[in-house]
Parts: structure tokens; C-alpha cells; sequence
């Protein structure tokens, strides 16, 4: 059996032979996994009139869309906000990718160390992590809206699902899609890691000078976690809706912003923990 898997040529998978075991007993079989590789993430920017470059994150992810993926890491850390910021994103060597700021653009590399504060295996009272958020940026979202369709928000896990094209051939991806308020499919990403997968949804739109998402709605594949909140309310998004559970942390913070935040959305029926004046067919009692 091989030892060295060789890449896949349709990207996101790697292609290997595998034992499989049976009770009729062991036979070879062609299986794909999903990839994974270090990403590091630089960031180079102007401190007194000097270009400094400095790495700021490695994180293991699935090759490809590396540049959203720096983009909307930044942006959920709150290291930029606008996408004049951002003078350009290019690969300087295997599994490195540098953002380049704009001159004049400040950075304040404390908003890293304030993350350590808002992940889930820190330790530390939720109050501490929400207002490290709100240390990081100020979060504005409608209060009104958008108002969507209960039937609506039940399709989008399916159509993220079958949108997932590398999930299809490995089953070991995470994915996170932007929809409209109509349920039309926006953007759809794939990663390992299911946070990258909302870095490089979020990252798209940011490059291409669509954030602010305030008419939109984030959908994962998985739970909804302190950090997905996160990163769902620094890019403005309103509704974030997880095929699993959310964490306490999370119910905390949406409510905290006034974000409504949905789980267990599958099996024609869905938790709300938060924003249900945001669903038409849905009393805001029910999030009590």
C-alpha cells in the first residue's frame, strides 16, 4: 500500500490506496481524504515610516483560497475593517501567504493577544471574552432585519451540502456558505477547519468589497462556537444558522448583539437561541 499519497488533481482531496476490512476480509480500495497543511499567515505593514512583516497566525487548513482565508482572519480579529486597507494578498513561498497594508493603515497587533481571551478552551467568564470583542470593534447590526422565511432557512443546510464538492468525495470537510434573505446561495467555502471555511467565505466578500454582510445569512456545517459568533458579527453578518449545537458562549454573545443565531437547523425543525424576530413564520416568544 502506498506510502506517500499523491496530490489530487481536482484540488481539496488527496488520493490514496487503503486496507478496507470486512468481515469477508481485506481487500484494497482508492480513497480520497481531505488535505491538510500548514497556512502561515504574515502581515506587513508600516511602523514609522519602516515596512515591517511580521507572522501573525499558522493554521492548518485545506489548500486553496489562501488569500480569503488571510483576509477574513484579519478581519475577524479585527485587524482590518475596510478593503481599501488591504494593499494586496500574495503567496512568498510554499504554505505562506503575506498581507500587505496600505500605507498609513495602523495595526494594532494587541487584538491578537485579546484572542486569547475568546477561545473556548481559555477558561476565562464569557463576560471577559465579549468585551474583548467589543475591545476589538464596534458591532453595528440591523435591528430590523433580515427578516426571512422559517420553510427558507430550513433548505439552506442541504443546498450548503450539496454545494460541498470536496465533501462529496471525502466526507472530512467543513463548509460554511453566505445565502440572501431569498435562500439564493451567495459564496461557498470548504476547509478542515471550520473556522477557515468561515474565514474564506467572509474573506471573499471582504475582497471583493461586500462587507459590511449585513443582508445576509452565515450557515455552517457544524456547531456554532464562540468564535464563529465572532466572526459572523465582525463581518456584519446577522443570522448565523449551524447544522449542530451552539456553545453557551455563543448564545451569549448573539443575544448580547442582538444577532439571531439558530441551531440544530435540519429534520424540519430548528433551535432558536437568539433574533427570532428575524424568522417571519416564527413568534419572538419562542426563543425564550
Amino acid at each position: 500500500m502506498p506510502q506517500n499519497p499523491g496530490p489530487d488533481p481536482k484540488g481539496g482531496s488527496t488520493a490514496l490506496s487503503i486496507l478496507r476490512a470486512t468481515p469477508a476480509g481485506l481487500s484494497t480500495h482508492e480513497d480520497s481524504v481531505a488535505t491538510e497543511e500548514p497556512l502561515e499567515i504574515q502581515l506587513s505593514y508600516e511602523k514609522r515610516g519602516v515596512r515591517v512583516t511580521r507572522s501573525v497566525s499558522v493554521t492548518m487548513r485545506t489548500p486553496g483560497n489562501d488569500e480569503e482565508l488571510a483576509a477574513g482572519f484579519l478581519l475577524g480579529e479585527g485587524l482590518i475593517s475596510e478593503r481599501g486597507q488591504v494593499a494586496g494578498i500574495a503567496p512568498v513561498k510554499e504554505n505562506t501567504v503575506q498581507v500587505s497594508l496600505a500605507p498609513g493603515v495602523e495595526v494594532d497587533l494587541r487584538a491578537l493577544e485579546r484572542h486569547f481571551y475568546t477561545t473556548s478552551s481559555c477558561g476565562v467568564c464569557g463576560k471577559t471574552s465579549i468585551e474583548a470583542l467589543g475591545m476589538a470593534r464596534q458591532v453595528s447590526l440591523p435591528a430590523d432585519g433580515p427578516v426571512m422565511d422559517f420553510g427558507t432557512l430550513l433548505r439552506l443546510p442541504e443546498t450548503l451540502r450539496g454545494a460541498q464538492s470536496v465533501f462529496e468525495r471525502t466526507g472530512g470537510l467543513h463548509g460554511a456558505a453566505l445565502f440572501d434573505p431569498a435562500g439564493r446561495l451567495v459564496a461557498v467555502r470548504e476547509d478542515v477547519g471550520r473556522h477557515n471555511a468561515v474565514d474564506k467565505v467572509v474573506g471573499a466578500e471582504f475582497l471583493a468589497g461586500r462587507t459590511p454582510q449585513s443582508r445576509a445569512v452565515l450557515v455552517v456545517s457544524g456547531r456554532a462556537s464562540f468564535e464563529l459568533m465572532q466572526k459572523a458579527l465582525m463581518a456584519g453578518i446577522p443570522i448565523l444558522a449551524a447544522v449542530g449545537a451552539p456553545s453557551s458562549l455563543a448564545v451569549e454573545l448573539a443575544r448580547h448583539h442582538g444577532a439571531t443565531l439558530l441551531g440544530f437547523v435540519r429534520d424540519g425543525r430548528m433551535n432558536i437561541y437568539s433574533g427570532a424576530h428575524r424568522l417571519r413564520e416564527v413568534q419572538p416568544a419562542a426563543a425564550n
